[in-house]
């Protein structure tokens, strides 16, 4: 069964854990449970699924390379394009992700390895974090 499963994988931006189980990445990352995940999705029809892009964002969010946005709903979400991360994407549709460590630490290679229940590799060097914008009805707020 895929959808209870951790994978450690190269993400669009960097190493990263990858599941649609959002306990099993709790307790891996030893975070706090009401901290929200990204959930990275393989298509903007999976996206519309789970929240309405405002009218005005279409265009960007369609458009978008490694760049998560929060939604107005408070949740937030990154359309994937690169290759290698939708070949998982594809088949679960979409998946909660986050990086490949401790929260607040750097990434350790055998953390990462003794949680994961299964590597997908090659795992190559982290990359830069992705943008992250808020969406309102109107506005554009850049939060990193």
């Amino acid at each position: 069964m895929l959808t209870k499963k951790v994978f450690l994988t190269q993400t669009d931006t960097t190493i990263g854990f990858v599941s649609q189980d959002t306990e099993r990445l709790t307790r891996i990352k030893q975070r706090p449970p009401h901290k929200h995940y990204i959930t990275a999705v393989n298509s903007q029809k999976t996206l519309q699924r789970f929240a309405r892009i405002p009218s005005r964002h279409h265009n960007r969010v369609r458009r978008s390379k490694k760049t998560t946005f929060i939604m107005p709903n408070g949740y937030s979400y990154r359309l994937i394009r690169d290759r290698h991360h939708l070949l998982l994407l594809n088949r679960l549709k979409w998946a909660y992700t986050t990086s490949a460590n401790l929260s607040g630490s750097e990434y350790d290679e055998t953390f990462a390895e003794k949680n994961a229940d299964v590597i997908i590799t090659p795992l190559r060097s982290t990359e830069q974090a992705s943008r992250i914008y808020k969406l309102g009805k109107t506005t554009l707020k850049r939060i990193r």
